[in-house]
């Protein structure tokens, strides 16, 4: 088996998302103006983001014998993720459904599916501890937090995890086994806020005392708040047409991985994720937005003067 740099772990769904006019309140009516289907996941969306970009990457998860779980393997394999972990189970693939509105806002529920049946064996394991990272986001069952839970003990991987805010609303010592084991923690303003019940600059200052090594904050408009413990950065993000803030976090987490991958700065590995997460919300979608190996390039030729 090739070495495998990243390897991502969480739920794996069929997004369908539709685009209004506004998102409805209770008893409201609102016309919907276009639909559009994607496969999606937080973690696969970094994973597929990271092999956009010629990252050797993997995914450990469960599909539906369905249409749409053919779908999500074919997307990831076509851009060069390994698959070979992914389980093909009976019932439905999970399903994503989200509402975007024309200031590319979005709300958005999740049916679980086939991911609420997921557990890893002893060779999803092994193959997860050769990698050089584990990237991990949430499922919206809590027997799946105790696998991953379980998992961060028997591995050396370097892992990486995004909580998500399915995840942000467990108490936070329920969530410290895996946060003491982490290199990084990828959260929003509203999660970091919800987890630690403190803002973003004590949250993750919280988070580096409960033993992860940097924690990486994204903020909307307003960039990005990085920290090791060390340093401090706050990264003005890219400027460009706000279509769908869909997958924008997991956007940012794929840019800030293979910056850490390349052994960049912590300055460095924040500019390169806030680039994925403004090519990530100029198109409707997670994935669609995403550069190519030939966009990062350019990013790092003329920005980071490599």
């Amino acid at each position: 088996m090739k070495k495998i740099d990243v390897i991502g772990l969480g739920a794996l769904n069929y997004d369908k998302l539709y685009v209004v006019t506004k998102v409805a309140k209770a008893g409201e009516e609102v016309g919907i103006k276009e639909v559009i289907e994607s496969p999606g996941g937080s973690a696969a969306n970094t994973i597929f983001g990271l092999a956009r970009v010629g990252v050797k990457t993997g995914f450990v998860g469960a599909v539906g014998k369905d249409e749409e779980g053919d779908i999500i393997l074919r997307e990831l394999s076509r851009e060069g993720a390994d698959t070979n972990r992914i389980k093909v189970m009976g019932g439905h693939s999970g399903l994503a459904i989200g509402f975007v509105d024309v200031e590319g806002e979005r709300s958005l529920y999740i049916h679980p599916g086939t991911n609420d049946e997921f557990v890893l064996n002893d060779a999803d394991v092994d193959y997860i501890g050769k990698a050089k990272f584990l990237h991990m986001s949430s499922f919206v069952d809590r027997k799946q937090l105790e696998m991953q839970t379980k998992l961060v003990e028997r591995i050396k991987t370097r892992i990486s995890f995004n909580p998500g805010m399915l995840c942000s609303k467990f108490r936070l010592e329920e969530l410290q086994p895996i946060i003491e084991k982490s290199e990084v923690i990828f959260l929003n303003r509203e999660e970091i806020e919800e987890l630690t019940n403190s803002n973003y600059e004590r949250g993750s200052k919280l988070l580096l005392e409960l033993g992860t090594k940097k924690v990486a904050t994204t903020l909307g408009e307003k960039g990005c708040y990085l920290t090791d413990g060390k340093s401090i950065h706050l990264i003005s993000s890219h400027k460009t047409n706000v279509v769908d803030t869909t997958g924008a976090g997991d956007a940012f987490a794929a840019g800030f991985l293979y910056g850490l991958l390349k052994r960049e700065s912590l300055h460095n590995c924040g500019s390169i994720g806030n680039f994925f997460a403004a090519r990530c919300i100029r198109e409707y979608g997670a994935r669609k937005g995403l550069p190519h190996k030939r966009d990062l390039e350019t990013f790092q030729k003329v920005c980071l003067n490599q």
